[in-house]
């Protein structure tokens, strides 16, 4: 099983970006998934999640407004839209799924490896 995320970069702010995750090995249409951020110095927080069907979505504060989380059932892919991009973002972002298909926790059972977000003031 495994997740790979991608789409990382460097952006000036005020920009946009837009990470991806796909899944292999099995599928997640059962399972709420979402995307966690670490930035240097700080704990990994969750960012944004959404149930198994999308019924339920969670975004953290500081991306309300700003970051859309979505997945395609058909191609095991989750992605997270992220506009209006502040040097504050800057993480290595990481996509996750847990056993639960309502929502995630702060340990989700599969976790991608990683992609370093960069967002230059």
């Amino acid at each position: 099983v495994q997740l790979q995320a991608s789409g990382g970069g460097l952006v000036q702010a005020g920009g946009s970006l837009r990470l991806s995750c796909a899944a292999s090995g099995r599928t997640f249409s059962n399972n709420a998934m979402g995307w966690f951020r670490q930035a240097p110095g700080k704990e990994r927080e969750l960012v944004a999640a959404m149930s198994w069907n999308g019924g339920r979505t969670y975004y953290g504060d500081s991306v309300k407004g700003r970051f859309t989380i979505s997945r395609d059932i058909a191609k095991n892919t989750l992605y997270l839209q992220m506009n209006s991009l502040k040097p504050e973002d800057t993480a290595v972002y990481y996509c996750a799924a847990d056993r639960s298909a309502a929502g995630v926790g702060p340990k989700p059972r599969y976790w991608g490896q990683g992609t370093q977000v960069t967002v230059s003031s």
